[in-house]
């Protein structure tokens, strides 16, 4: 997996390098952006690795010390034995990878990649609701409306998570601005800021729709989705 995740950091950055000097503010900024989140991970990288490095030299010494009783213990039973009951277990582990690794293409802003992973999770787990709730955010970047409108109305209906229930009422809010739908974005747009009052965008949208002039401004909620 680390092996990827570089060879997508490279494959950005040679991107942004490229495109940059040819490009608009609005495009500059988006660059800019998606090179704060690879600085980022590039840091916490760095940092993680120091500190696996320094638990590596504990290990190694304790090695050293207690090597005969590491290899009786290893042979004697420590380790669990094999049962009925691990797949399920082994299922798990596979799908909170696939989950991780379409978080990880998510905050790099490769959303054709991420989809294919989060519906791989939503195919073995339909009851995962964070796996549906980043598909369906995933949809909205690539603007498939639909089916990130159909995601959206289950997670609402499914979940009792406030912030999770906001996020979706506010995404369904900009499908239906998307579309001219004002009234029904309002309603929304209002659903989503009494499910979570903390959660700033809806009530931004809704000024945004109550404007109406030029150009319309929605905030998706990507940012604090990517907290989560």
């Amino acid at each position: 997996m680390l092996t990827q995740l570089f060879i997508t950091m490279h494959e950005m950055l040679d991107k942004l390098i490229e495109c940059y000097k040819q490009t608009g503010k609005m495009e500059q900024q988006e660059a800019l952006e998606q090179l704060s989140v690879i600085t980022s991970m590039n840091d916490t990288i760095i940092e993680e690795w120091f500190r696996l490095e320094e638990k590596l030299a504990i290990f190694n010494e304790l090695k050293q010390e207690s090597e005969p009783v590491l290899e009786n213990n290893c042979y004697n039973g420590i380790l669990p034995k094999q049962s009925s009951t691990s797949l399920p277990n082994d299922e798990l582990l596979d799908m909170n990878e696939l989950l991780n690794q379409g978080q990880g293409y998510f905050k790099l802003f490769m959303f054709k990649h991420a989809a294919e992973l989060f519906e791989q999770v939503i195919e073995q787990a339909p009851d995962c609701n964070l796996a549906r709730l980043f598909l369906a955010m995933t949809y909205m970047h690539i603007q498939e409306w639909f089916e990130a409108q159909r995601h959206f109305q289950l997670i609402v209906a499914l979940t009792d998570h406030p912030k999770w229930q906001a996020l979706g009422w506010n995404a369904l809010g900009c499908i239906q601005a998307i579309t001219l739908n004002m009234e029904q974005a309002e309603a929304y747009f209002l659903k989503a800021h009494n499910a979570d009052p903390n959660f700033h965008e809806p009530i931004s949208n809704l000024e945004a729709c109550r404007k109406r002039g030029g150009h319309l401004s929605l905030y998706f909620g990507s940012a604090r989705l990517s907290c989560l």
